[in-house]
Parts: structure tokens; sequence; C-alpha cells
């Protein structure tokens, strides 16, 4: 699992990955890696997929993840340092 630190508190926050999930699932659930890995896919797709769709998630005790805009924002090319209008529809965690 990949760490890193947030600049004003000095917590350390961990990243959670799907093969942290997948090996998670495999280790408590009796599956095997294989299947664990398609059964987290198919969880995190279903999320994704309803979110798509305008729906929100709601999982009792952890959150919900809806999608939301964000208003238009200028970006610049790191390169050519051409700015560019960046327009995001993002989903996120409530």
């Amino acid at each position: 699992m990949s760490k890193a630190q947030s600049k004003g508190d000095r917590k350390t926050v961990r990243t959670i990955t799907r093969a942290d999930l997948s090996e998670v699932v495999y280790r408590r659930g009796g599956l095997s890696r294989v299947e664990s890995a398609e059964l987290v896919e198919a969880v995190l797709d279903e999320i994704c997929d309803a979110a798509a769709r305008g729906e929100s998630v709601k999982l009792s005790s952890f959150g919900a993840f809806v999608v939301r805009s964000k208003g238009l924002r200028i970006g610049r090319n790191p390169k050519t340092g051409v700015e560019v209008p960046i327009y995001v529809t993002n989903a996120g965690y409530a």
C-alpha cells in the first residue's frame, strides 16, 4: 500500500488500491485470487456505472458516491504554457 503525507498536519494517508481490496477479499472470503479480483472489479464497476447514470450510490455505514459538476477553470499546458479551458465532471465520495 502506498503512503503519502498531507502537508499541514503530517498525518499519514494510506491509498487503498484494487489489488489491496482483492487481497482482503481473498484472505477473508475464501475465494481464489482470480475470483476475488473479479468480485472487487464487479462491485467497483457497478458503483461507477450507477454514478454515470446519475444515480447516487449509498453504502450503509460507509458513505455515498455521487457525480458532481464543477465550473470551468483555466489550466495551463506545462510544456508549452498555453492556457486551455478545463471542464470537469467527476464522480466523488460524499
